[in-house]
């Protein structure tokens, strides 16, 4: 049994309704693609964001103060006792430190970020070489190192000259390292 031939709707007919469903698919799909492009437009203008920063939101970095009229705190820290970094032999380096701040409300503030100063000193010595510390230039770069370290976990970033701080004003809250005790064997 043939199909008789399809004819052209007449006017004022409804079309077949396999164009609607041709159309609304077409429809779902091009708002579908609209949607996904504007995703990952907004998703790459906020990676680019993030990665860039805002400048004008950009926490600024601490301020510091220093009255010099007030005698500085020191805040004495547990022994460190490390292996040093391999050399000729086996060797060991047991220091007492003492940290030199600008005053009380730092040094409390110090309690906080104990953990993760103790990490970078521990990191610092256990990277030296016995040669590296056993003159005074050695120990005075070692307690420069640590004292840089220090103020970078509470928020400082290094001098920006390279150089030793030729003014000895203090950068950041830790103003020096001190040695109360440096064995090394």
């Amino acid at each position: 049994m043939s199909k008789a031939p399809a004819t052209p709707p007449a006017e004022g007919e409804a079309p077949p309704k396999k164009s609607k469903k041709l159309l609304i698919i077409i429809l779902v799909v091009v708002l579908l693609l609209v949607i996904a492009g504007g995703a990952a437009a907004f998703l790459l203008l906020n990676k680019k964001k993030a990665d860039h920063g805002d400048a004008a939101h950009e926490p600024e970095a601490p301020k510091l103060t220093v009255d010099t009229s007030k005698p500085p705190t020191f805040v004495n820290l547990d022994p460190f006792t490390v292996n040093l970094a391999p050399a000729e032999g086996s060797h060991y380096l047991q220091v007492v430190l003492v940290l030199k701040v600008v005053d009380q409300t730092v040094a409390d503030q110090l309690k906080v970020y104990m953990p993760e100063i103790r990490h970078e000193v521990n990191l610092l010595l256990s990277s030296k070489l016995p040669s590296e510390i056993a003159t005074v230039e050695g120990r005075e770069a070692l307690a420069e190192e640590i004292m840089i370290r220090t103020n970078y976990v509470l928020g400082f970033d290094k001098p920006r000259d390279n150089d030793r701080r030729r003014d000895k004003t203090p950068w950041g809250p830790v103003m020096s390292v001190l040695f109360n005790s440096l064995i090394v064997q």
